[in-house]
């Protein structure tokens, strides 16, 4: 994903047969999705979004300074899993504790010594909170929940950020203890198995006024506290 544009949103399947689609927004208020005028996808196309129910939209693609309408499902359907992205430009600068996702890929991970463990390659959000995939050049990758026990420091500004060594160690068990599993599980269960067990921990902040976040979410409050991913 280019630097300079922000994920806010996912078009899903087809609803009906009038060109109505559902969508997904990654923005902390969904109806907020709409509200930074036309998105564009990976291939440049520009799109204007309209609300016409819980998760519906009317979709119409700008072409040459035209607004065609997404009018029948044969159309919706070719827009199936296209991303949509905002200018950074056009988004407030994340709050103190609270980052973008898109922020966050490419941070050099390291331990309290200042010892380079590897490099955040992804960041994972399921809805129970978010986590940080560190790849590793010569093991597997890590996935580190991402609170402030967790990592205790991020530092966008100088590209990295510090996890702390016991919370390696128990990652590095659980890599251990799912090869195990692997051998006692069929690969679908465990991989089912694997996909909730990595949704724990969050780095929350209390709610505010609607912004984008995941790229671009803000995490909801939790008594523990922590921090904000955006």
């Amino acid at each position: 994903m280019p630097a300079d544009r922000i994920l806010l949103g996912v078009i899903g399947r087809p609803h009906g047969v009038h060109g109505l689609v559902h969508v997904t927004s990654h923005t902390a208020d969904p109806a907020d999705l709409t509200a930074y005028g036309p998105l564009s996808d990976d291939r440049g196309r520009r799109f204007m979004l309209h609300w016409r129910g819980a998760g519906l939209v009317e979709v119409a693609e700008q072409v040459n300074g035209a607004a065609i309408k997404v009018a029948d499902r044969r159309a919706a359907e070719k827009l199936t899993n296209t991303r949509l992205y905002v200018a950074r430009s056009a988004l407030p600068p994340p709050e103190e504790d609270e980052f973008y996702f898109a922020d966050l890929v490419g941070l050099n991970a390291m331990d309290v010594s200042g010892t380079t463990i590897g490099a955040v390659a992804a960041v994972h959000d399921y809805g129970a909170g978010a986590s940080l995939e560190i790849a590793r050049a010569d093991a597997p990758a890590l996935l580190v929940p991402f609170t402030r026990a967790a990592v205790p420091v991020v530092d966008v500004s100088e590209g990295r950020l510090i996890v702390d060594e016991d919370i390696v160690r128990d990652a590095e068990c659980d890599e251990v203890q799912s090869s195990e599993a692997e051998l006692t599980a069929s690969h679908a269960a465990f991989r089912n198995a694997a996909s909730h067990r990595r949704t724990i921990g969050k780095r929350p902040r209390s709610p505010q006024p609607a912004r984008p976040s995941p790229d671009a979410r803000r995490a909801p409050a939790s008594p523990s506290g922590g921090r904000g991913v955006r």
